[in-house]
């Protein structure tokens, strides 16, 4: 497997400065970052946790969102979660 390059915070954490956040795929939040012009994607890893995999532009967010998608689980289990994102581990 591929290590993920990227940064664990708390889901508070990454939400705030955020215009707005969607969850186009069950387990990746993706947040705007008006401050820096940018979106931010994450894969949830608990209630109150995600790792911040991305950060791309407004150009790259619909092809970045769709790259990501396909790891989610597997991210998600090198983290301790199990599948059904209703009983997070506890970390």
């Amino acid at each position: 497997m591929n290590n993920v390059k990227g940064k664990l915070m708390s889901k508070e954490t990454f939400l705030d400065n955020a215009a707005y956040t969607k969850e186009p795929y069950e387990g990746i939040l993706v947040s705007a970052d008006t401050k820096n012009e940018q979106y931010k994607i994450a894969v949830q890893l608990s209630e109150n946790q995600v790792i911040l995999v991305d950060e791309v532009s407004d150009r790259e967010v619909q092809e970045r969102v769709h790259q990501w998608i396909p790891r989610v689980n597997e991210i998600q289990l090198h983290y301790g979660v199990k599948n059904d994102l209703e009983n997070y581990s506890e970390h």
